[in-house]
């Protein structure tokens, strides 16, 4: 073998052990594997989220909520979690929703109102209702016993004298109507019994409140009162009243010995 064929051949072997190189090259076969890493897990908290749709003015409690995993990074300032309060009827207590919420969406902040917060009372009223004060002593409401969010009547006495004959009449001006607050007070305090106040909001419909504006005139017009009496828990029926808005007369200056009480002034009772 000459030289010029074994340098021939030389070259040719190197042209394709260089050839084989760059072929692995373009094919991938050098690149060394490389093994894919998941990225972490995400963190999570437990944030309060509404368990169906809640109109505004609902006053939340532990079934109307529930607590829902949500990302952390996506849980802004507001959001109520589980973290602040773990005790789920603690954390929606005094809460008055102020917008609507539907199934699944986070309650924060700007979407509730607290209790003794501004807005609180507003919130806690029925579309369609209005706030209506009446003034009340512990004789005209009930001793004190009435709360917030109980059921009342308003009833009207007033003296409508014309004549020499005293004459008082009474009369029935609402019935089953919700009280709102007593004074400033816009819920039951924790054992509270009784609360003595100078003013009573009612919850009343436009109708309503004006019958009540005009029977605070009567009253203040003909030396009478409003007066509340407190019905029965649950008692949402009419009463069965025999209407007789027949005036009660009574005659002025010394009073014979008894009571007399006339009515339609037709007959007379002494006792």
């Amino acid at each position: 073998m000459t030289l010029t064929r074994i340098a021939i051949l030389s070259v040719a072997a190197f042209a394709a052990i260089a050839a084989a190189l760059l072929m692995r090259g373009m094919l991938g076969g050098g690149t060394p594997p490389v093994q894919a890493s998941l990225p972490p897990p995400a963190t999570t908290i437990e944030v309060l989220v509404a368990a169906h749709d809640i109109q505004p003015g609902y006053k939340l409690d532990a079934p109307a909520v529930r607590w829902e995993s949500w990302p952390k990074s996506s849980v802004a300032a507001g959001f109520l979690t589980k973290d602040a309060n773990p005790d789920i009827a603690k954390a929606v207590e005094g809460i008055v929703v102020r917008s609507p919420l539907v199934t699944g969406e986070p309650i924060t902040e700007t979407k509730i109102v607290r209790a003794g917060a501004t807005g609180y009372l507003a919130a806690t009223i029925k579309p369609g209702k209005r706030g209506v004060s009446i003034p009340i002593s512990a004789e005209t409401g009930a001793g004190g016993f009435i709360l917030p969010n109980d059921r009342v009547d308003v009833i009207l006495s007033r003296d409508i004298t014309t004549g020499n004959v005293k004459v008082f009449q009474t009369e029935t001006l609402l019935r089953d109507v919700r009280v709102l607050a007593i004074d400033q007070a816009a819920k039951q305090e924790k054992d509270q019994q009784s609360v003595v106040g100078k003013t009573v909001t009612l919850e009343l419909t436009q109708a309503e409140a004006e019958v009540v504006a005009e029977g605070v005139i009567k009253a203040r017009a003909q030396q009478g009162a409003l007066s509340l009496t407190l019905r029965a828990l649950g008692d949402t029926g009419m009463d069965t009243v025999v209407e007789d808005k027949a005036p009660v007369r009574r005659a002025s200056g010394p009073r014979p010995a008894g009571v007399s009480v006339i009515r339609y002034e037709i007959g007379r009772a002494h006792v």
